[in-house]
């Protein structure tokens, strides 16, 4: 068949659509292994993670973590009065974050010799992706279009007073009253902000519990801790409707009881980007919009995968970087070993910290282990004294055998997961794990604490 005319055709060993977390990873991998890599990405390389997600957020929150240190410095005998939140200066240092790290990705992807093209890419063949009026072809295709934040039937987004996350990151003041429609991770994230710079804040959650994918405990225990800091919720009750009044928003929920607020950000879960895309077209096996890939990430056609938010994995930016990386080492043959997805480590950063990696309780006894638990409470950590932080440490574990789970909350307690994610997945026991010497005085050392008490020596710790 004769080319179309006017459109030029260009072949690669790798095309990947989508510059994200998993795309770029993807595409840096893959040239490193010598693979030619043509990247296609319709917005700013490095995606929602790097823009609207993971980097705005936690610059936010470390914002907010200086406001409250400064709101509380005369218990630490430092005198010093918060005057106010200046949101232009606060988007200007979160936006200054985001610009060096978008600045390193792209001299990174030059670097490496990536074909990189901004433009709005649409897959029109098992093998092809047409972008800007040109054809890009691979021998390998890579979908990763990443997700968004989805909405509620019925629920308008207005981008003014009833927003996503999207909108959230670029406010430029601070409202005086929010209403937050989602307990998980997210709604978590910006409930916590919005308290540190002065709002008020309510959190509605239909399932039982705030984080609802966390070890209940866990979940628990960030309730209390924002019990404290004045964040309301409410749990186990269904939203029924939003109507915006005057310069704010009214929110029913189905019990008839209603809120008003300045501001409703919609925080219900991300969706997969995946419509009119071509995807459905070429035959590529899709569930509710989400690609289904193997354990390799491989779809049902062949030389065709997916990473990250497009498939139906954990959604978050270090699974994409996995999920890129085993793609780029399949491609060129190095038979990578599967993601075990239950060795991820997850947090939320809220203060306080939620942080996890291995089985809840739950899951471990679903799985039929014989389980013991132990928690060990930071009250005993000189640390966390200093830092003036509560919570625990909670080690799911098989009797006698490997560590099944860490469950985590305290401020800072995400740094913890490094050592966490290798004793679960090492599938060390608490034996193994207590003799190794923690330095004093850290909130690692809580980690080591644990394992003694879990292995029976506990040392500042009642046994």
């Amino acid at each position: 068949m004769a080319p179309e005319s006017g459109v030029r055709y260009m072949s690669f060993d790798v095309v990947i659509l989508g510059g994200g977390s998993g795309g770029y990873a993807c595409a840096l991998r893959s040239a490193q292994l010598g693979l030619s890599v043509a990247l296609i990405e319709a917005g700013k390389l490095g995606g929602t993670c790097l823009h609207r997600g993971c980097i705005p957020t936690k610059a936010l929150l470390h914002a907010g973590e200086i406001a409250d240190n400064t709101r509380e410095a005369h218990e630490f005998g430092v005198v010093a009065e918060l005057g106010g939140i200046d949101m232009p200066g606060v988007n200007t240092y979160k936006d200054g974050v985001i610009s060096k790290l978008y600045k390193g990705l792209q001299g990174l992807v030059k670097s490496r010799g990536i074909t990189f093209i901004e433009g709005h890419g649409k897959v029109v063949s098992a093998n092809t992706v047409e972008v800007n009026g040109e054809k890009y072809t691979g021998k390998n295709l890579v979908l990763a279009t990443g997700s968004y934040p989805k909405t509620l039937p019925g629920l308008e987004i207005n981008g003014t007073t009833i927003v996503t996350s999207d909108h959230a990151i670029a406010l430029d003041y601070v409202p005086k009253s929010v209403i937050v429609l989602g307990g998980g991770v997210i709604g978590c994230e910006f409930a916590s902000v919005w308290k540190s710079f002065g709002s008020d804040v309510r959190i509605i959650e239909g399932l039982q519990h705030l984080v609802p994918l966390e070890d209940e405990s866990s979940s628990k225990l960030l309730e209390r801790a924002y019990r404290k800091r004045g964040i309301n919720f409410e749990l186990g009750v269904r939203f029924k409707s939003a109507t915006p009044i005057g310069n704010g928003v009214k929110v029913a929920l189905e019990d008839g009881r209603e809120f008003e607020a300045d501001l409703l950000l919609v925080s219900v879960g991300r969706g997969p980007t995946s419509a009119n895309l071509g995807y459905e077209e070429i035959g590529v096996a899709m569930d509710h919009g989400y690609v289904l890939v193997d354990e390799k990430c491989r779809t049902n056609l062949p030389n065709v995968f997916a990473v990250g938010d497009l498939i139906p994995t954990l959604q978050l930016a270090h699974v994409g970087f996995g999920e890129g990386i085993l793609v780029a080492e399949e491609i060129a043959g190095l038979n990578p070993r599967p993601i075990n997805y239950d060795g991820v480590p997850r947090v939320t950063y809220s203060e306080p910290e939620v942080a996890s990696v291995g089985l809840t309780t739950a899951q471990a006894k679903e799985r039929g282990h014989d389980v013991v638990e132990l928690v060990y409470d930071l009250a005993g950590n000189g640390k966390s004294q200093i830092l003036r932080t509560s919570g625990s440490i909670k080690l799911v574990s098989e009797k006698n055998g490997p560590v099944l789970g860490i469950h985590m909350v305290g401020s800072r307690v995400g740094e913890l997961l490094a050592e966490a994610q290798l004793i679960f997945n090492w599938e060390a026991s608490a034996d193994d794990v207590a003799p190794f010497i923690h330095a004093h005085p850290t909130m690692s050392e809580a980690m080591g604490e644990a394992h003694l008490a879990l292995a029976g020596k506990p040392l500042h710790a009642h046994g």
